[in-house]
């Protein structure tokens, strides 16, 4: 019974969560918030393509090979194919066949 209590509770205040933008902003949505819908994606991407990064060795073997394999992979399906998810999973499949098969 606590349980569902707590789940209820939860979702309630994820809910509120979710429509309260829609509930302050019921008529025009401010232009900073504009320019930060537009700019934060890319800034967040770009963000865990660094963290993802960051440890890669390029002195000791495979020299960063399967990462940079993978990463070209994803860039080469976005530009192809313009679907993130489709790009995102492809790369990681392909970068985990390399790091589990080839290096």
């Amino acid at each position: 019974m606590r349980a569902a209590v707590l789940v209820a509770v939860m979702a309630a205040v994820t809910i509120l969560l979710r429509f309260l933008p829609f509930l302050v902003f019921r008529n025009e949505t401010p232009p900073y918030l504009v320019y930060l819908g537009k700019v934060l994606p890319p800034a967040i991407i770009g963000m865990l393509v660094i963290y993802c990064l960051k440890d890669v060795s390029l002195l000791a073997a495979p020299f960063g090979l399967p990462e940079l394999a993978g990463a070209a992979c994803v860039v080469l399906l976005q530009v192809w194919k313009r679907n993130s998810l489709l790009s995102i999973l492809a790369g990681t499949v392909f970068y985990m066949v390399l790091v589990q098969g080839v290096f």
